[in-house]
């Protein structure tokens, strides 16, 4: 069982990315959502990180929320 914490900040290390506050503000501002485009099928991520995304959101996993927060940043 995972039973590290689930963060935005946790999130982009997963994802690899920067994650300061100031390096998330920026890749939000800079990576807008359409309305239709699902966080997992933007093409700015690269193939391991929509896997992540894709799999983590499919099996309902402890990443959900935090992806679904990054979700409604991003839109």
């Amino acid at each position: 069982m995972d039973t590290s914490e689930h963060s935005l900040r946790t999130l982009f290390a997963q994802l690899g990315l920067e994650n300061n506050e100031q390096a998330m503000a920026q890749f939000i501002r800079q990576h807008k959502l359409s309305p239709d485009t699902a966080i997992q099928d933007a093409p700015f991520w690269n193939q391991a990180q929509a896997s992540f995304l894709r799999e983590s959101l499919k099996q309902d996993a402890e990443w959900c929320e935090v992806i679904d927060e990054l979700n409604t940043l991003m839109h």
